[in-house]
């Protein structure tokens, strides 16, 4: 998942950047108001966090932009104004839920984890497909109720594909929302990337469509429920993916 935040004091920015990366997205970055604007116009973002007393353009202007050009992404509206009009004022322009500063980072991932499910359809933070078992809290991955082992890399390909389950994701958006900016994004890296994640879930989870992209299918997933050796060997271990592995 690739999330933008929006904050012009860098220490904040760079703390909230941390913590996000540690717990599986990717990260960038606007630190002022037209930055912003332009980076919300020109890439698909699966979430902001957007300050509001930004320089150059406020964050309430940068928002009613968005979402009068139709930019649907979730915001999480951050901010040190506290008043319940200001709260008002920033649901209307489209915000999706609000936290005023200070703020604990764990509220923030919370909330930025429930509008980004509310986004998808998701109603619970954990996310069912088959035999697999998705809980985006801990970034932790159960196949047969069994922790796989999974590198930071391989959990967010996995977490995008069942956020967007039932749906194939081209190759291109793939690599624009699992790999970080300085990551090899090389076609025949995220092959090998699908193909050692197969290797880990199954082979038929994780279904190739040509000429459209990925794709997890709920319906493939009911019709794969009893691990065999490969899986079970896949499986093998103390715990899931953890966010700082």
């Amino acid at each position: 998942m690739r999330i933008l935040i929006v904050e012009d004091n860098r220490t904040i920015a760079h703390d909230l950047g941390e913590h996000l990366q540690h717990a599986g997205y990717v990260v960038d970055y606007a630190h002022d108001g037209e930055e912003a604007d332009f980076k919300g116009f020109t890439e698909d973002y699966d979430a902001v966090i957007l300050d509001l007393g930004l320089p150059a353009l406020d964050g309430l202007s940068v928002l009613r932009n968005w979402r009068e050009a139709g930019r649907t992404f979730p915001v999480l509206v951050l901010t040190a104004r506290g008043s319940w009009q200001e709260r008002v004022a920033g649901i209307d322009a489209g915000a999706d839920d609000y936290v005023a500063k200070p703020f604990e980072m764990e509220e923030v991932l919370a909330r930025l984890r429930a509008i980004i499910r509310r986004s998808r359809g998701l109603a619970a933070p954990v996310v069912r497909i088959g035999p697999l078992e998705l809980d985006t809290r801990a970034a932790r991955v159960l196949l047969h109720g069994r922790p796989l082992d999974l590198t930071p890399l391989e959990y967010r390909l996995l977490h995008y594909l069942a956020h967007n389950r039932n749906r194939p994701v081209p190759r291109m958006e793939l690599m624009e929302h699992i790999y970080e900016g300085d990551d090899e994004r090389s076609p025949n890296a995220l092959d090998v990337l699908i193909a050692r994640l197969r290797r880990k879930v199954g082979p038929d989870l994780i279904q190739t469509r040509r000429g459209h992209g990925y794709l997890l299918a709920t319906e493939a997933a009911e019709n794969n429920n009893s691990p065999d050796d490969d899986t079970a060997k896949a499986s093998a271990g103390d715990s899931g993916h953890g966010a700082g592995e």
